[in-house]
């Protein structure tokens, strides 16, 4: 057994792909193209918003709130995930892991938190549109950044204060290319019972209650469209919400098939958790800008203006 207090420091032996074998190139050039156009796509994003005065509303303001998260999520990854694949470096050492878990939870809960205000935003715009400029002021939309932000921070540092005094002194081979609590849990030869029960709890109060949340939301959202006469209306209405909902099911959909498998899926193969991970952590950051840019006017008639003025 082994473990942080012995003559060398514990470090943790991440996996690539389980059952095939690493390649410098065939995994590590789609990796790269990803998060290049992880990168073009919200710094653009953001590029965008911050340019053009018409976008300076609060739909956008929580659309670059959101292309912030999903850059923190993927840089988050990123270090590990390039050295397994390009340089075919595996080990990293219990304190970097510890800082990488502590970030990819902490963005992640920071975007859940995100959804929730977008999800905010569409129900005032569409159950109340006379009062969405008085209810979505500019203070308002500061304050609810500061709070997302500030919950991202807070929830997830007694679960670093909490693994930091764990013994572990089992294999140190990971599921994943990267540090993620459960994952670092289960190699811990103590007592995990306040660490699992804390780390439930943190899930339960932030994605969660944020899905609760948004459900609620568009719960309403849906019965506001129902009552609308006018059919053109109602398709009007429920076209600004697409974008947002396909967000939802890009973020929610892995996030809760990887909770459901860490914890109850421990006989299913390595396999299937790394690729759920991949996609919980690397599919959102890259498909969101797609989706807005396609089924926002505003941005799409944006970027169409860019690319005329680029063509001679």
């Amino acid at each position: 057994s082994s473990n942080r207090t012995g003559s060398s420091p514990l470090t943790f032996i991440l996996t690539g792909i389980p059952g095939l074998l690493m390649s410098s190139y065939w995994m590590a050039l789609p990796l790269c193209c990803l998060y290049l156009l992880m990168l073009l796509g919200n710094c653009t994003l953001l590029w965008m918003i911050k340019t053009d005065h018409s976008l300076h509303t609060p739909m956008y303001y929580f659309l670059s709130m959101l292309s912030l998260a999903d850059l923190g999520l993927s840089l988050s990854t990123l270090p590990t995930m390039l050295a397994i694949f390009w340089f075919e470096s595996t080990s990293l050492c219990f304190e970097a892991c510890i800082v990488q878990m502590y970030f990819i939870h902490s963005f992640s809960a920071i975007e859940s938190g995100v959804l929730v205000a977008m999800a905010f935003d569409r129900f005032v715009a569409i159950c109340y549109p006379l009062h969405y400029n008085s209810v979505l002021t500019s203070s308002l939309i500061m304050k609810a950044g500061g709070v997302i932000f500030m919950r991202g921070i807070c929830v997830v540092l007694p679960v670093v204060v909490l693994i930091k005094k764990m013994p572990f002194c089992r294999s140190h081979v990971l599921f994943h290319s990267f540090c993620l609590h459960q994952d670092m849990l289960r190699l811990v030869c103590g007592d995990v019972k306040v660490n699992s029960l804390y780390g439930l709890t943190a899930v339960i109060l932030t994605k969660g209650l944020d899905s609760l949340t948004i459900l609620l939301s568009y719960t309403m959202i849906i019965r506001t469209i129902l009552n609308i006469v006018s059919q053109e209306t109602q398709v009007k209405a429920f076209s600004t919400c697409i974008s947002h909902l396909c967000a939802i099911l890009i973020f929610y959909i892995p996030l809760i098939g990887l909770s459901i498998i860490h914890r109850f899926g421990k006989h299913l193969p390595p396999l299937t958790h790394t690729l759920l991970a991949d996609a919980y952590l690397l599919v959102p950051p890259v498909l969101n800008p797609l989706v807005y840019s396609w089924k926002t006017k505003q941005i799409r008639r944006r970027i169409l203006i860019l690319l005329c003025r680029k063509v001679p």
